[in-house]
C-alpha cells in the first residue's frame, strides 16, 4: 500500500477532486498555502494499492496544468533598490509524494 500526497494549485483542485470522486478514489483534502508564491493550494492525501499508483499519477497529470504568474522579484541584498517590474514565474502542475505504508487501520 502507498500513501500519495498531492499538492495542487487551487485553480485545479475542484476539477481534480470531482474527477477523483467520479472514479471512486477516496481522498482527504487539506487546505494549504505555498511558501514561495503564498498562494492557495489543496493538499490531497490518498491511500492506494501499489498497482493503483501509476494510474492515479496519470489522472493527476491529466487534471492539472502549468501556468505562469507575475510576481515581484525578491530583493537579493538589504538596501537594494526595489524593482517595480514584476517577473513571470512558472507554476507547476502538482507536487507529489509517494510513500510506502507499513500499516493501515480504519475504524
Amino acid at each position: 500500500m502507498k500513501l500519495v500526497i498531492a499538492i495542487v494549485q487551487k485553480d485545479d483542485a475542484a476539477g481534480l477532486m470531482d474527477t477523483l470522486r467520479k472514479q471512486h478514489h477516496p481522498f482527504t483534502q487539506i487546505s494549504s498555502t505555498g511558501g514561495f508564491l503564498r498562494s492557495g493550494n489543496a493538499t490531497l492525501v490518498m491511500g492506494v494499492q501499489d498497482d493503483q499508483v501509476e494510474p492515479l499519477i496519470h489522472l493527476l497529470r491529466e487534471n492539472t496544468k502549468t501556468r505562469t504568474q507575475l510576481m515581484n522579484a525578491p530583493m537579493s541584498e538589504p538596501g537594494a533598490r526595489c524593482s517595480t517590474a514584476p517577473i513571470e514565474t512558472r507554476i507547476g502542475r502538482a507536487t507529489l509524494f509517494v510513500v510506502s505504508v507499513e500499516r493501515f487501520e480504519q475504524y
